[in-house]
């Protein structure tokens, strides 16, 4: 373990049973193995399971699925968000009590050249409401571990265990496949949430997707959800507010539509309390000046991008997207004021903050990078990010370094490489001959960093779950590499723990088979006492090692800064 010293500069780091389905799966990478082909350069060879001779993998299966029939209602309030202090006021006024336990806000707080435009919030719901925790096997090093331990606890408080010998996606597949809907339930809503399971899925998930197997064992839950059956939608667009409620068919209403409609209109009434509540949440700098730990040195994290760049050489993989964690023990820390001021000072499309109280643990997500959606018209979207600079000093400076990112030809091949990698991941489960890239290295502008990114997107075969589109390409292939589980497997080798809820994703799964998913990227982890920030980069031929651990530095400096200001 490395102290990195804090000082200014660039390193200042501050039940139920579930009913079995066949699912062939061929456990061996050996194709991987070997030194790769030029033909091979973009097709993971491991992954022929997911052709055409294997698409039974991702086939819908319908049979002995307990059917629930669900109602949807809901309320418009037009032109209302900014007239009660926006989306931050609105959550920390109906959620943010009681340290705003067991509440979720997938937060769009950056919304500038149409990069996002809903968020979506809420909190302990009712009777539908769950939360659902799933912890893979104790065991590792073993090939193909996907099973696991699944918790469930209700509205009330009942619990109930299971072990999934099939793995969380299943579990998942199976929950959405069984819900009945009627999409006149939700016509002229213009986003694709309506209620559903909301929360985020680990990067160690990626043995039900492939990997052979995960050498560290995560300290957070590998997956956890709530099913949110009361949801606060807010269109950054148009300004409006909607609240959602979900209700099974046949059962009495809920209230809560009424109960938020008065309290919204309580906050129109006293909209000037709002800078009463920021200042609420308004730190004060931190005289606890203790650093992060790094798992590795500087010296041994260049060593690592030397050991990267020898696998490339030697024909085992193009790129290698090389991570490590740095951690710091925290006292009592206000989680909800320390993502505030996150999400001010970095603010970013594909935010998020999750509460799992149970867990004692808390998500602070800034990341600007969206992993794979579906929409209602079956329309997927993969937006991978590779190529990251800090944003310069003036704005000659800011230009210049634009510029030198957009030419650089080591960011370039970075890009092209992921690129070709989703549009394999999404030709899997995409009709033939709708796999297209509509922007190929854009360059985007955020608080802190430019950042280069593409956009993949495809038509879902008909015969394809909303759960399998993800589990083709779970993990995203800008936090690992290509070919994807030759890379896996090498970074599990060269890595010294877990990423676990980093490299993963945050986001929804709605009831109607809708998704949207980002990468965790620039997101402190609060778990159990200790604040956890992932950070790394994408090792081609072209990769210098000194740059790539500053690269690293850049990336976690605006999360680990935000940890310092509060604790």
């Amino acid at each position: 373990m490395f102290i990195i010293l804090m000082h200014a500069g660039a390193e200042s780091l501050l039940l139920r049973e579930i009913t079995r389905t066949s699912r062939s799966v061929n456990n061996s990478d050996e194709l991987g193995r070997e030194a790769l082909r030029p033909r091979q350069l973009f097709c993971d060879l491991g992954d022929r399971r997911f052709g055409i001779q294997h698409s039974r993998r991702f086939e819908i299966q319908r049979s002995s699925i307990g059917v629930k029939c669900l109602k949807l209602t809901w309320r418009k309030f037009d032109h209302l968000a900014s007239t009660v202090g926006g989306a931050r006021n609105i959550f920390c006024e109906l959620f943010g009590n009681n340290k705003a336990e067991n509440t979720f806000w997938l937060d769009s707080s950056s919304t500038e050249k149409g990069r996002a435009r809903f968020s979506f919030m809420g909190g302990k719901g009712g009777s539908l409401w769950k939360q659902v925790t799933f912890r893979l096997s104790d065991q590792s090093d073993v090939k193909f571990t996907s099973g696991g331990h699944l918790l469930i606890e209700d509205a009330e408080g009942s619990i109930e265990r299971a072990y999934l010998e099939e793995g969380f996606f299943d579990f998942l597949d199976k929950e959405l496949l069984s819900f009945h809907h009627e999409k006149k339930d939700y016509e002229g809503l213009p986003f694709d949430f309506y209620g559903g399971y909301i929360g985020y899925i680990g990067y160690n998930l990626k043995v039900e997707c492939g990997a052979a197997s995960n050498h560290h064992k995560s300290r957070t839950p590998d997956a956890c959800f709530f099913f949110a059956d009361n949801v606060v939608v807010i269109d950054h667009l148009y300004d409006d507010v909607y609240i959602l409620s979900l209700n099974e068919e046949n059962t009495p209403m809920s209230t809560w539509l009424d109960a938020t409609e008065q309290k919204l209109i309580g906050l129109r009434a006293s909209s000037t309390r709002q800078l009463e509540e920021q200042n609420l949440h308004a730190p004060t700098v931190s005289r606890n000046k203790s650093a992060f730990i790094s798992e590795v040195s500087r010296g041994d994290y260049v060593n690592n991008v030397e050991n990267c760049l020898k696998y490339i050489k030697d024909g085992e993989s193009y790129e290698l997207c090389l991570t490590t964690q740095l951690r710091k023990r925290i006292g009592e820390i206000d989680s909800l004021g320390l993502y505030l001021h996150l999400r001010e000072k970095n603010p970013a499309p594909y935010a998020a903050w999750l509460s799992f109280s149970k867990e004692d643990l808390c998500i602070c997500c800034s990341s600007p990078e969206r992993f794979l959606r579906l929409d209602k018209n079956d329309l997927l979207e993969a937006k991978p990010i590779k190529g990251t600079i800090a944003r310069g000093s003036t704005p000659e400076e800011d230009e210049q370094l634009k510029l030198q990112l957009q030419y650089s030809e080591k960011d370039q091949a970075e890009n092209l490489m992921i690129v070709d990698l989703l549009r394999n991941d999404l030709g899997r489960v995409c009709e033939p001959g709708s796999v297209h890239v509509p922007n190929l290295m854009n360059v985007e502008s955020y608080a802190t960093v430019h950042t280069m990114v593409s956009t993949i997107c495809g038509k879902k075969h008909s015969n394809v779950s909303a759960v399998n589109c993800v589990r083709a390409a779970f993990p995203g292939g800008s936090m690992t590499g290509a070919p994807k589980l030759r890379s896996m497997e090498i970074l599990e080798s060269i890595e010294s723990c877990s990423r676990g809820i980093y490299s993963g994703s945050i986001g929804y799964f709605s009831y109607n088979r809708t998704f949207d998913l980002n990468i965790v990227i620039r997101t402190v982890v609060i778990h159990e006492g200790e604040a956890s920030i992932g950070a790394g980069g994408a090792i081609v031929a072209l990769s210098n090692p000194e740059d790539e651990y500053e690269e690293m530095i850049l990336k976690s400096s605006a999360p680990a800064k935000a940890v310092m200001y509060f604790d």
